[in-house]
Protein backbone atom coordinates (compact mmCIF):
# COMPACT_ATOMS: atom_id res chain seq x y z
CA UNK A 1 0.00 0.00 0.00
CA UNK A 2 1.32 3.43 -0.95
CA UNK A 3 1.92 5.57 2.19
CA UNK A 4 2.83 8.75 0.29
CA UNK A 5 -0.64 10.38 0.56
CA UNK A 6 -0.71 9.69 4.31
CA UNK A 7 2.75 11.21 4.85
CA UNK A 8 1.92 14.27 2.79
CA UNK A 9 -1.33 14.69 4.75
CA UNK A 10 0.57 14.60 8.10
CA UNK A 11 3.04 17.16 6.78
CA UNK A 12 0.25 19.46 5.70
CA UNK A 13 -1.40 19.13 9.13
CA UNK A 14 1.91 20.01 10.88
CA UNK A 15 2.38 22.95 8.56
CA UNK A 16 -1.14 24.18 9.25
CA UNK A 17 -0.59 23.91 13.04
CA UNK A 18 2.69 25.81 12.83
CA UNK A 19 1.04 28.52 10.74
CA UNK A 20 -1.69 28.85 13.38
CA UNK A 21 0.78 28.73 16.30
CA UNK A 22 3.19 31.37 15.03
CA UNK A 23 0.59 34.13 14.56
CA UNK A 24 -0.65 33.49 18.12
CA UNK A 25 2.87 33.76 19.54
CA UNK A 26 3.54 36.87 17.49
CA UNK A 27 0.30 38.43 18.70
CA UNK A 28 1.19 37.60 22.32
CA UNK A 29 4.65 39.14 22.01
CA UNK A 30 3.13 42.22 20.42
CA UNK A 31 0.80 42.54 23.44
CA UNK A 32 3.76 42.21 25.84
CA UNK A 33 5.69 44.89 23.95
CA UNK A 34 2.67 47.19 23.90
CA UNK A 35 2.10 46.69 27.65
CA UNK A 36 5.78 47.40 28.33
CA UNK A 37 5.56 50.62 26.30
CA UNK A 38 2.56 51.80 28.33
CA UNK A 39 4.23 50.87 31.64
CA UNK A 40 7.63 52.32 30.73
CA UNK A 41 6.91 55.92 31.93
CA UNK A 42 5.61 54.68 35.29
CA UNK A 43 8.51 52.25 35.71
CA UNK A 44 10.96 55.04 34.85
CA UNK A 45 9.43 57.40 37.43
CA UNK A 46 9.32 54.68 40.09
CA UNK A 47 12.93 53.79 39.31
CA UNK A 48 14.15 57.39 39.62
CA UNK A 49 12.10 58.49 42.63
CA UNK A 50 11.56 55.23 44.54
CA UNK A 51 13.83 52.31 43.70
CA UNK A 52 17.06 54.27 43.22
CA UNK A 53 16.67 56.25 46.50
CA UNK A 54 15.86 53.01 48.33
CA UNK A 55 18.97 51.27 46.97
CA UNK A 56 21.06 54.38 47.67
CA UNK A 57 19.73 54.50 51.25
CA UNK A 58 20.72 50.86 51.80
CA UNK A 59 24.18 51.62 50.41
CA UNK A 60 24.68 54.73 52.56
CA UNK A 61 23.38 53.02 55.71
CA UNK A 62 26.33 50.61 55.50
CA UNK A 63 28.92 53.38 55.20
CA UNK A 64 30.17 56.31 57.25
CA UNK A 65 30.48 59.77 55.73
CA UNK A 66 32.85 62.69 56.09
CA UNK A 67 31.76 66.10 57.49
CA UNK A 68 31.23 67.14 53.85
CA UNK A 69 28.84 64.23 53.27
CA UNK A 70 31.17 62.09 51.14
CA UNK A 71 31.28 58.32 51.66
CA UNK A 72 34.29 57.50 53.81
CA UNK A 73 34.38 53.76 54.52
CA UNK A 74 32.29 50.63 54.89
CA UNK A 75 31.08 50.10 58.47
CA UNK A 76 28.50 47.35 58.03
CA UNK A 77 25.66 47.48 60.56
CA UNK A 78 27.48 49.87 62.90
CA UNK A 79 25.11 52.72 62.02
CA UNK A 80 22.12 50.60 63.09
CA UNK A 81 23.88 49.53 66.29
CA UNK A 82 24.65 53.15 67.15
CA UNK A 83 21.02 54.12 66.53
CA UNK A 84 19.55 51.64 68.97
CA UNK A 85 22.05 52.65 71.64
CA UNK A 86 21.39 56.37 71.10
CA UNK A 87 19.13 58.08 73.62
CA UNK A 88 18.16 60.72 71.04
CA UNK A 89 16.95 58.16 68.52
CA UNK A 90 15.07 56.11 71.11
CA UNK A 91 13.48 59.33 72.38
CA UNK A 92 12.40 60.22 68.83
CA UNK A 93 10.77 56.79 68.48
CA UNK A 94 8.80 57.37 71.67
CA UNK A 95 7.79 60.89 70.59
CA UNK A 96 6.66 59.55 67.20
CA UNK A 97 4.58 56.84 68.90
CA UNK A 98 2.96 59.42 71.17
CA UNK A 99 2.25 61.67 68.21
CA UNK A 100 0.57 58.79 66.35
CA UNK A 101 -1.56 57.88 69.40
CA UNK A 102 -2.59 61.52 69.85
CA UNK A 103 -3.55 62.20 66.24
CA UNK A 104 -4.82 59.04 64.49
CA UNK A 105 -7.64 57.89 66.84
CA UNK A 106 -8.77 61.46 67.58
CA UNK A 107 -8.93 62.45 63.91
CA UNK A 108 -10.84 59.29 62.99
CA UNK A 109 -13.40 59.74 65.78
CA UNK A 110 -13.95 63.43 65.01
CA UNK A 111 -14.25 62.75 61.28
CA UNK A 112 -16.81 60.00 61.98
CA UNK A 113 -18.88 62.31 64.18
CA UNK A 114 -18.81 65.17 61.68
CA UNK A 115 -19.59 62.84 58.75
CA UNK A 116 -22.54 61.34 60.65
CA UNK A 117 -23.75 64.85 61.49
CA UNK A 118 -23.68 65.95 57.85
CA UNK A 119 -25.18 62.63 56.68
CA UNK A 120 -28.25 63.16 58.89
CA UNK A 121 -29.74 65.73 56.47
CA UNK A 122 -29.92 68.45 59.12
CA UNK A 123 -30.80 71.87 57.80
CA UNK A 124 -27.67 73.75 56.79
CA UNK A 125 -25.56 70.60 56.58
CA UNK A 126 -24.15 71.65 53.19
CA UNK A 127 -22.61 74.74 54.78
CA UNK A 128 -21.06 72.58 57.47
CA UNK A 129 -19.69 70.21 54.81
CA UNK A 130 -17.90 73.14 53.20
CA UNK A 131 -16.53 74.36 56.54
CA UNK A 132 -15.35 70.91 57.68
CA UNK A 133 -13.60 70.25 54.34
CA UNK A 134 -11.75 73.59 54.29
CA UNK A 135 -8.48 72.30 55.90
CA UNK A 136 -8.05 70.01 52.90
CA UNK A 137 -7.35 73.07 50.70
CA UNK A 138 -4.66 74.46 53.03
CA UNK A 139 -1.02 73.41 52.75
CA UNK A 140 1.01 72.31 55.76
CA UNK A 141 3.15 75.45 55.67
CA UNK A 142 0.14 77.78 55.51
CA UNK A 143 -1.65 75.90 58.27
CA UNK A 144 1.48 75.99 60.42
CA UNK A 145 1.74 79.78 60.07
CA UNK A 146 -1.95 80.15 60.99
CA UNK A 147 -1.53 78.03 64.11
CA UNK A 148 1.71 79.80 65.01
CA UNK A 149 -0.35 82.96 65.39
CA UNK A 150 -3.04 81.11 67.35
CA UNK A 151 -0.42 79.61 69.68
CA UNK A 152 1.37 82.92 70.33
CA UNK A 153 1.80 83.34 74.10
CA UNK A 154 0.66 86.99 74.25
CA UNK A 155 -1.12 87.75 70.95
CA UNK A 156 -2.62 84.32 70.30
CA UNK A 157 -6.36 83.76 70.20
CA UNK A 158 -6.21 80.60 72.32
CA UNK A 159 -4.59 82.33 75.30
CA UNK A 160 -6.98 85.25 74.86
CA UNK A 161 -9.98 82.95 75.38
CA UNK A 162 -8.24 81.28 78.31
CA UNK A 163 -7.70 84.65 79.98
CA UNK A 164 -11.36 85.58 79.41
CA UNK A 165 -12.41 82.32 81.09
CA UNK A 166 -10.13 83.11 84.03
CA UNK A 167 -7.74 80.25 83.27
CA UNK A 168 -3.95 80.51 83.25
CA UNK A 169 -2.37 81.01 79.84
CA UNK A 170 -0.25 78.27 78.26
CA UNK A 171 3.09 78.44 76.50
CA UNK A 172 1.85 76.19 73.74
CA UNK A 173 5.04 75.80 71.71
CA UNK A 174 7.71 76.50 74.34
CA UNK A 175 6.50 74.32 77.19
CA UNK A 176 7.78 70.70 76.85
CA UNK A 177 4.55 69.43 78.40
CA UNK A 178 2.38 71.17 75.80
CA UNK A 179 4.50 71.35 72.64
CA UNK A 180 3.65 67.87 71.31
CA UNK A 181 -0.02 68.33 72.22
CA UNK A 182 -0.03 71.63 70.33
CA UNK A 183 1.50 70.01 67.25
CA UNK A 184 -1.05 67.20 67.53
CA UNK A 185 -3.97 69.67 67.69
CA UNK A 186 -2.73 71.40 64.55
CA UNK A 187 -2.22 68.04 62.77
CA UNK A 188 -5.70 66.84 63.72
CA UNK A 189 -7.15 70.02 62.24
CA UNK A 190 -5.09 69.58 59.06
CA UNK A 191 -6.06 65.93 58.50
CA UNK A 192 -9.70 66.29 59.50
CA UNK A 193 -10.87 67.58 56.10
CA UNK A 194 -9.56 64.60 54.12
CA UNK A 195 -10.90 61.98 56.51
CA UNK A 196 -14.22 63.82 56.76
CA UNK A 197 -14.71 63.73 52.98
CA UNK A 198 -13.55 60.12 52.83
CA UNK A 199 -15.90 58.86 55.54
CA UNK A 200 -18.80 60.99 54.33
CA UNK A 201 -18.38 59.46 50.89
CA UNK A 202 -18.50 56.00 52.45
CA UNK A 203 -21.69 56.87 54.34
CA UNK A 204 -23.28 58.33 51.22
CA UNK A 205 -22.65 55.01 49.47
CA UNK A 206 -24.82 53.08 51.95
CA UNK A 207 -28.22 52.36 50.33
CA UNK A 208 -31.10 54.33 51.83
CA UNK A 209 -33.29 51.20 51.82
CA UNK A 210 -31.23 49.76 54.67
CA UNK A 211 -31.91 52.79 56.86
CA UNK A 212 -35.61 52.69 56.01
CA UNK A 213 -35.79 49.03 57.02
CA UNK A 214 -34.02 49.84 60.29
CA UNK A 215 -36.46 52.66 61.04
CA UNK A 216 -39.40 50.36 60.32
CA UNK A 217 -37.94 47.86 62.81
CA UNK A 218 -37.83 50.60 65.46
CA UNK A 219 -34.05 51.10 65.58
CA UNK A 220 -32.96 54.42 67.08
CA UNK A 221 -30.24 56.57 65.42
CA UNK A 222 -27.50 55.42 67.79
CA UNK A 223 -28.22 51.75 67.24
CA UNK A 224 -28.48 52.31 63.48
CA UNK A 225 -25.11 54.05 63.44
CA UNK A 226 -23.33 51.40 65.53
CA UNK A 227 -24.89 48.27 64.06
CA UNK A 228 -25.44 49.34 60.45
CA UNK A 229 -23.38 52.34 59.42
CA UNK A 230 -20.08 51.38 61.03
CA UNK A 231 -20.00 47.80 59.64
CA UNK A 232 -21.03 48.99 56.17
CA UNK A 233 -18.33 51.67 56.01
CA UNK A 234 -15.69 49.51 57.72
CA UNK A 235 -13.61 49.24 54.48
CA UNK A 236 -13.43 53.05 54.36
CA UNK A 237 -12.54 53.24 58.06
CA UNK A 238 -9.84 50.61 57.58
CA UNK A 239 -8.33 52.52 54.65
CA UNK A 240 -8.47 55.78 56.62
CA UNK A 241 -6.76 54.22 59.65
CA UNK A 242 -3.93 52.75 57.55
CA UNK A 243 -3.23 55.97 55.65
CA UNK A 244 -3.50 58.08 58.82
CA UNK A 245 -1.03 55.87 60.64
CA UNK A 246 1.46 56.09 57.78
CA UNK A 247 0.99 59.86 57.58
CA UNK A 248 1.59 60.30 61.31
CA UNK A 249 4.97 58.59 61.03
CA UNK A 250 5.92 60.90 58.16
CA UNK A 251 4.98 64.21 59.83
CA UNK A 252 7.66 66.83 59.29
CA UNK A 253 6.49 70.21 57.92
CA UNK A 254 4.54 71.46 60.93
CA UNK A 255 7.28 70.40 63.34
CA UNK A 256 9.99 72.08 61.26
CA UNK A 257 8.03 75.36 61.15
CA UNK A 258 6.57 75.49 64.66
CA UNK A 259 9.06 73.89 67.06
CA UNK A 260 12.07 72.50 65.14
CA UNK A 261 12.02 69.44 67.36
CA UNK A 262 12.06 71.41 70.62
CA UNK A 263 11.72 72.32 73.32
CA UNK A 264 14.06 69.75 74.91
CA UNK A 265 13.39 67.31 72.02
CA UNK A 266 9.75 67.01 73.10
CA UNK A 267 8.61 67.19 69.44
CA UNK A 268 11.68 65.58 67.86
CA UNK A 269 9.92 62.89 65.82
CA UNK A 270 11.95 60.37 63.86
CA UNK A 271 11.60 62.16 60.50
CA UNK A 272 12.87 65.43 61.94
CA UNK A 273 15.70 63.62 63.71
CA UNK A 274 16.56 61.98 60.38
CA UNK A 275 16.51 65.39 58.69
CA UNK A 276 18.88 66.85 61.27
CA UNK A 277 21.38 63.99 60.97
CA UNK A 278 21.36 63.78 57.18
CA UNK A 279 20.89 67.35 55.94
CA UNK A 280 22.16 69.50 58.82
CA UNK A 281 24.99 67.38 60.26
CA UNK A 282 25.75 65.62 56.92
CA UNK A 283 25.74 62.18 58.51
CA UNK A 284 24.07 60.51 55.59
CA UNK A 285 24.91 57.02 56.81
CA UNK A 286 23.08 57.53 60.09
CA UNK A 287 20.21 59.32 58.35
CA UNK A 288 19.83 56.49 55.82
CA UNK A 289 19.83 53.93 58.62
CA UNK A 290 17.02 55.86 60.35
CA UNK A 291 15.07 56.00 57.07
CA UNK A 292 15.31 52.22 56.72
CA UNK A 293 14.24 51.70 60.33
CA UNK A 294 11.28 54.00 59.74
CA UNK A 295 10.40 52.07 56.58
CA UNK A 296 10.55 48.77 58.48
CA UNK A 297 8.37 50.14 61.29
CA UNK A 298 5.70 51.42 58.90
CA UNK A 299 5.77 48.13 56.99
CA UNK A 300 5.40 46.02 60.14
CA UNK A 301 2.58 48.16 61.56
CA UNK A 302 0.76 48.11 58.23
CA UNK A 303 1.06 44.33 58.02
CA UNK A 304 -0.26 44.05 61.59
CA UNK A 305 -3.24 46.22 60.66
CA UNK A 306 -3.95 44.06 57.64
CA UNK A 307 -3.48 40.88 59.68
CA UNK A 308 -5.81 41.75 62.55
CA UNK A 309 -7.79 44.82 61.52
CA UNK A 310 -8.98 43.51 58.16
CA UNK A 311 -10.74 40.60 59.87
CA UNK A 312 -13.33 43.07 61.19
CA UNK A 313 -13.89 44.65 57.79
CA UNK A 314 -17.15 43.71 56.08
CA UNK A 315 -16.86 43.90 52.32
CA UNK A 316 -20.17 44.03 50.48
Amino acid sequence: MDKTPVVSMKRSVRKTRSIVRYPRQTRRWNEYILAAMFLAPSILLFGIFLFYPLIKSVYLSLHSTTPRGDVAKFVGFKNFTNLFTSDTFLSSLWVTTQFMLFTVPTTLILALILAAFCRSRIRGSRIFRFIFALPLAISVSTGSVIWMVLFHPTLGTLNYFLSIAGLPTINWLTDPNWALISISIMTIWMNLGFLFILLLGGMEGVPEDIYESARMDGANPTRTFVQLTLPLISPTIFFASVTSMIGSFQAFGQINILTKGGPMNSTNVIVYNLYQDAFMNFRFGTGSAQALVLFAMILILTLIQFKFGEKKVHYQ
